[in-house]
């Protein structure tokens, strides 16, 4: 069986999102089940220069964009056991960022026009072609509309998965011919709400459509996560279905992490004792053993459930012993919100500004409770690296969140969840898990002990994705 991979961004080459731990990560684990799985992205201005030392440029070739012919250089790297791909051309890729600029479409027209015509150039015809969010939804349409019948690509399968359906790549309907060199003819198979929605015509012509947890592509059918997109879903229903990514638990290890004071492991826990310690005695936190310290790693945005958060602190430390410790940035009126409260509760309550990836291993490390109360989640990395560190996951059933995490009321569960939107039910788990933990500390440790036996690695989801694929082939 073989697979490309097609992706806007990658790991180790460019990233800025979970899209790019996906394709560093899930090929990989495809090739250890000896799956012929190939990685297509951009050359990207930031790919840094020691990695593009041990690129061999392959060839150059000429890329339809509408009525015009670009330049394409294809460049070859390998990493582990993937032979990715890169595509070059400095007019669209030799820029500061990935995405934002104000030709995007045309960018990605052309990189996903690249992805078709170099097959033949690489001696590479896949089986399936994966196709990942908007940048390159245009790939299923391409192959559709111009490849589909030609004697070299027949056969070829198309499977396009949502990361997150917020982002669509609507255009003008002016781009179709003269950006994207599609007829008018078929202007139908993209047009959607007065516009050309480009994941509407993945939808459309791909042979299977997946999201990234088995709960966001149910939630997707649902106006109120669809972002409009609900009733094509709907009509599409039948080719909709979802698989839960994983995380790089090699990465993500805490008998191996020098990100923390002191590696641990589940037999082991002693280290993650010392962590917590160190992790209050650096955050200015009182530094108890007995008070169960509560972390955030997160962007501070609406959707990840702050507005819970700011419903519910005051509540928190007025009503138990717990510290709390929030880490990232992002929208102004939460970052104030959680400077109020770090000036209120001195002593207890610390925010930490900005990203900063030793501290985020810090607080999964140290931390006893991992707060993520999403508004939505299409999948979520942060609750399974919480697992994996034994810090003990208080979510709120959507998306991925729903599939990785499961209530302990039953004494068999990995975290503690609620339901509806609400900062009642968040506080209703938040006081569970501060019982839970107060109440009996070798019943906490039985708990921590399996949330970090949890199996959420590559391997899991690879497998999951080898069934779609074969499904895929013998359709």
């Amino acid at each position: 069986m073989k697979v490309l991979f097609c992706a806007s961004e990658a790991l180790p080459f460019a990233a800025t999102g979970g899209l790019a731990d996906v394709a560093g990560s899930l090929p990989q684990a495809l090739r250890a089940r000896l799956i012929g799985c190939r990685v297509v992205m951009p050359l990207y201005e930031s790919v840094p220069q020691e990695l593009r030392d041990n690129m061999k440029f392959l060839t150059s070739i000429s890329v339809p964009v509408a009525w015009r012919r670009q330049y394409c250089g294809i460049f070859e790297a390998k990493v582990g056991n993937v032979i990715y791909y890169l595509i070059d051309n400095q007019y669209y890729f030799k820029r500061q960022g990935l995405y934002g600029h104000f030709d995007d479409a045309e960018r990605f027209a052309f990189f996903s026009r690249a992805v078709l015509e170099m097959l033949p150039y690489i001696e590479f015809k896949p089986d399936v072609i994966h196709a990942n969010d908007w940048q390159t939804a245009l790939v299923p349409i391409y192959y559709r509309l111009f490849y589909a019948n030609n004697d070299w690509y027949s056969g070829i399968k198309t499977l396009f998965t949502i990361h997150n359906i917020q982002y669509q790549g609507q255009y003008g309907f002016e781009i179709l011919e003269d950006v994207f060199g599609i007829p008018k003819s078929e202007q139908s198979l993209l047009e959607y709400n007065d516009c050309v929605n480009l994941m509407k015509g993945a939808i459309e012509s791909a042979n299977w459509v997946s999201t990234v947890s088995p709960t966001y592509a149910k939630e997707i059918l649902d106006p109120w996560f669809a972002h409009k997109l609900d009733p094509i879903l709907r009509e599409r229903a039948w080719k909709l279905s979802g698989i839960l990514n994983g995380i790089d638990v090699v990465g993500y290890d805490p008998a191996t992490d020098k990100n923390l004071y002191e590696t641990y492991d589940a037999k082991h826990l002693e280290g993650k004792a010392v962590n917590k310690a160190k992790l209050q005695e650096r955050l200015g936190l009182a530094v108890d053993p007995d008070v169960p310290l509560i972390g955030m790693v997160t962007r501070l945005v609406s959707h990840k459930g702050l507005d819970l958060v700011k419903g519910g602190v005051d509540n928190i430390m007025t009503y138990s012993n717990a510290q709390f410790v929030v880490l990232g940035s992002g929208d102004w009126e939460y970052e104030q919100f959680f400077k109020e409260m770090q000036a209120k509760y001195p002593g207890r309550f610390v925010l930490c500004q900005g990203f900063v990836p030793e501290l985020a291993r810090k607080i999964y490390g140290g931390s006893d409770i991992f707060l993520m109360p999403s508004k939505s989640e299409p999948c979520g990395l942060s609750q399974m690296v919480a697992l994996r560190y034994g810090s003990i996951p208080v979510v709120r059933e959507t998306g991925g969140l729903k599939d990785s995490i499961t209530d302990s009321g039953d004494g068999k569960g990995n975290g503690f969840t609620f339901q509806t939107y609400d900062t009642q039910d968040m506080l209703n788990s938040v006081h569970r898990a501060i019982y839970a933990y107060n109440e009996s500390k070798d019943g906490w440790k039985v708990l921590v002990e399996r949330a970090m036996a949890c199996d959420n690695s590559w391997g899991r989801s690879a497998n999951d994705y080898i069934r779609l694929y074969k499904q895929l082939i013998n359709s």
